[in-house]
């Protein structure tokens, strides 16, 4: 794990409840600390911090985590599990969990499948146009 460098998510006093929502989502992920102000947590490898900041600041599509998937179960598995319990759809295999943060729940395959330049318009034609993002379908644009 790199400590050096990692994010600073801020909460209006649900930090531990998010820690503890995603720290269910990701495998090998665990809350490394728990304070009334800091819950420092790892999701699979990756330090996170979630901040009891108040109400001060909201999450905003400017900012968002990339989970890069090997397969469509991967993408179904993330794309249910984070748009629980309030979470909301967006285009273009975005999303937001039930916090307001935002998700890109991507293929690996995609960034081969745009950079080639016979498919790429295709590619992300298709892209536009869906919301969980179905690899088949981009691999036949």
């Amino acid at each position: 794990m790199n400590n050096q460098i990692y994010p600073c998510l801020w909460y209006d006093g649900n930090a531990k409840a998010a820690a503890e929502f995603y720290c269910s989502v990701f495998k090998n992920s665990k809350i490394l600390d728990d304070t009334p102000m800091v819950v420092t947590f790892e999701l699979n490898g990756n330090r996170v911090m979630g901040l009891n900041g108040g109400p001060h600041f909201k999450f905003s599509e400017a900012v968002s985590f990339v989970v890069n998937c090997q397969d469509q179960t991967e993408i179904d598995y993330y794309w249910e599990a984070l748009t629980a319990d309030g979470g909301e759809e967006s285009m273009c295999g975005w999303l937001k969990d039930k916090f307001g943060f935002s998700w890109q729940i991507i293929p690996a395959i995609l960034p081969q499948l745009i950079s080639d330049p016979g498919k790429a318009k295709r590619v992300m034609q298709q892209v536009m146009g869906m919301k969980k993002l179905d690899i088949e379908k981009l691999k036949n644009a």
